[in-house]
């Protein structure tokens, strides 16, 4: 069996037309499990059931348990059944207005089936109280429910599974059943059971009943209690059980053959309270599927009510199913796939809406209708077509329709049918779409009475689209801040870039001077070769690449940095005439965390801005305050100070964010943001101080565990 047939037996049982366990029979079980529960709920219960009550009435008012001619009301009528009596008549009435629910069951004999259900749900209850299992009611209707399955594939599959649903239960029929209709029985029961919501290990009792007795030896008691109920329900009255038989429930032989002989007289007293006639059953087994008698038709009330039941649970599993779709191209070939199983619609097309033009526009879905992706429908335009669309309801058009405008008349011609059935993608207010299918006119009549369920599938197609447009927006907005994440730093690595470059510039004059000189160049070009190597080293740190573990990021001499830089921007071309740059630092090694290269990349950037603002020339000065100690901790204090006109108020009220500046060029205003993010690459602090005598930038670099040098 592959996945493709398991999924199309599936497909047919949320198809077909199963029905839903009565709300009487939910609310009883949970009362079942209700210690303090008595006669009083039970008769509030079954009161809210005019059918069960009735019958209730009927029963208490017979012969069997009325001497004279009085009739007695309900109270008394329940009084007079007993507790366990009427446990057993809801559950049986509940169940048994089920399974006549089913499709087809109102033209195949029951007979067998109920005889087999009755029988395994009297001796599973009877089982359940030998071995003291609290519960005895729900092994009954476990026991009533353990072939469910076959009552299932017999509605979604009547011509492949009738000869098997006569056939007797036995693992024989499991393998049979998965020849023909890819799922056993328990399986189908189990499935259906669970979507019944039904509590406890009902659903697994029923999945079980044909597993090998090895298997369930220790399982829950349920399931060894149905395993058991099932088998020796198979077993005929005049042949002896087998020896240990009983041992699955810790049952003793002598106590499961007294079981076994007293379920028959029960099993008729239950048919007989139903009005399930049992006469001739047993003859049934030589009989083939074809002889079988045909009862009356079912009731066309209980068939609609089954029906509005079906139509709700197949709308929470559309659901999920729409939910999961990966795309909008795989939403909406679902919805055509979707419509074509449940309303048995092939030819079909969607048409979506575009808000902005209120234009219905094909969408190409695979060869069927391709040459529908390029047809729109104007709203404005009218026609019926339009007015389903903006009035939200299902049409079906025709020919000789009064009201059919060109577009209409060339969107039927395009189908070359005679109707075209008219369904909306809407929920709420909005609508996504339309949904176009080509049916003959008399299965429009057929569809148009399915309305609310038509309506109900459009709006779940309608949710998964809104669904996906929001998920679709958060993508596009996630999309749209990385990329300008990655603008940003593409504009602090031409920043960045842009420092030693501009020295690998000046440094070039000053060695085409020297050169000219004929004086000695290395320092030149050793000064070229390290900035060069700062580039390679900035690009690599925002392309997010590590680098390669160094000696010098373990510490370095603050000194010798700030010595360095000062030596550069004095030696190169850099500085106008008017700007002198000048150091002062302390008598002894200054050991700092990091990478020399971070604090370079600082002093640069701060230097830049330095000599920015001194367009009439002015004094740079960097001074190492040595060492101090903030909050607890011990730091060395470096400042960069320029004798310029200071920053704006404006300018210092978001000093370190990446804004764009008055100067010229396409990345200015990234400077002090790179700053303060260096510095926190080296654990420090970073604060600005403004006034009228220029700007000053205060540093604190965090000491290296070895802490200063003497």
């Amino acid at each position: 069996m592959n996945i493709t047939q398991t999924e199309d037996i599936r497909n047919k049982l949320l198809v077909a037309r199963l029905p839903a366990m009565p709300q009487i029979l939910l609310k009883l079980m949970d009362l079942c499990q209700d210690e303090d529960a008595g006669m009083a709920e039970i008769a509030k219960l079954v009161a809210n059931d005019a059918g069960m009550a009735s019958r209730m009435m009927n029963i208490a008012n017979s012969a069997a348990y009325q001497r004279g001619v009085r009739k007695v009301a309900l109270v008394q009528a329940l009084s007079t059944l007993g507790l366990d009596l009427i446990k057993t008549m809801v559950i049986c009435e509940s169940v048994f207005q089920t399974f006549n629910g089913f499709p087809h069951t109102s033209s195949t004999d029951l007979r067998g089936f109920w005889k087999h259900s009755l029988s395994t749900a009297v001796l599973a209850r009877d089982i359940a109280k030998a071995m003291k299992y609290a519960q005895a009611e729900e092994a009954y209707l476990a026991g009533l429910l353990h072939d469910v399955g076959r009552l299932a594939l017999l509605a979604a599959s009547p011509e492949s599974y009738r000869f098997e649903f006569h056939s007797a239960d036995n693992s024989s029929l499991c393998a049979q059943e998965l020849r023909t209709v890819h799922i056993s029985h328990p399986e189908a029961g189990a499935w259906l059971i669970e979507r019944w919501n039904l509590d406890s290990f009902l659903a697994d009792s029923v999945l079980y009943h044909h597993e090998d007795s090895t298997r369930v030896t220790h399982a829950h008691p349920l399931i060894r209690i149905v395993h058991l109920a099932n088998r020796i329900s198979l077993q005929p009255g005049n042949v002896p059980l087998p020896p240990g038989a009983g041992e699955l429930c810790k049952i003793s032989d002598a106590d499961l053959l007294a079981i076994h002989q007293g379920a028959q007289e029960q099993v008729l007293k239950a048919a007989d309270l139903l009005g399930i006639d049992l006469s001739g059953v047993d003859d049934l087994a030589s009989q083939q599927p074809a002889q079988v008698p045909v009862p009356a038709p079912a009731d066309p009330l209980q068939q609609r009510m089954s029906e509005e039941i079906r139509n709700r649970a197949l709308v929470s599993e559309l659901s999920q199913l729409f939910a999961r779709q990966e795309d909008q191209a795989q939403l909406l070939e679902s919805v055509r796939q979707n419509a074509r199983i449940l309303f048995d619609l092939e030819d079909t097309a969607v048409f979506m809406l575009n808000t902005t033009s209120q234009t219905l526009v094909g969408v190409s879905m695979g060869e069927q209708r391709q040459r529908l992706a390029d047809f729109a429908i104007a709203l404005s335009a009218g026609g019926v077509i339009a007015e389903s669309a903006l009035q939200k309801r299902v049409v079906a058009i025709k020919r000789n329709h009064d009201l059919l405008n060109m577009t209409d008349e060339q969107l039927l011609r395009a189908f070359g049918t005679d109707c075209l059935l008219c369904l909306p993608i809407a929920s709420g207010a909005r609508c996504w779409g339309m949904l176009f299918a080509g049916v003959p006119a008399w299965r429009a009549v057929e569809l148009l009475r399915q309305e609310k369920f038509l309506l109900a599938f459009g709006a779940q197609a309608a949710n998964a689209l809104n669904a996906g447009a929001h998920d679709r927006s958060q993508v596009s907005q996630q999309i749209d801040k990385l990329r300008e994440e990655q603008l940003e730093n593409s504009r602090k690595v031409v920043h960045e870039v842009n420092n030693p470059l501009s020295i690998i510039k000046n440094y070039l004059g000053v060695l085409d001077d020297k050169l000219a000189r004929q004086q000695p160049v290395g320092n030149e070009i050793s000064i070229l070769n390290e900035e060069i190597d700062r580039v390679g080293s900035i690009i690599k740190e925002f392309a997010g690449v590590k680098p390669a573990a160094s000696t010098t990021d373990s510490g370095f001499d603050m000194n010798r940095v700030i010595n360095d830089i000062v030596r550069l921007f004095r030696e190169s071309k850099y500085l106008p005439a008017g700007v002198k740059i000048t150091s002062r630092v302390v008598d002894r090694a200054c050991e700092v965390g990091g990478a020399p290269e971070t604090l370079k990349q600082i002093l640069v950037n701060l230097i830049k801005n330095a000599v920015e603002a001194l367009p009439q020339g002015g004094h740079i000065e960097i001074i190492n305050v040595g060492q101090t100690r903030v909050d607890g901790q011990d730091y060395f204090g470096l400042t960069v100070r320029d004798s310029g006109p200071g920053l704006p108020p404006e300018v210092m009220a978001k000093l370190f964010s990446p804004v764009r500046s008055s100067k010229p060029g396409e990345n200015r205003g990234l400077g002090l943001s790179i700053v303060q993010g260096l510095v926190k690459k080296l654990s420090g602090r970073i604060e600005c101080r403004s006034s009228r005598m220029g700007a000053s930038f205060e540093i604190l670099l965090p000491l290296q565990r070895a802490k200063m040098a003497v």
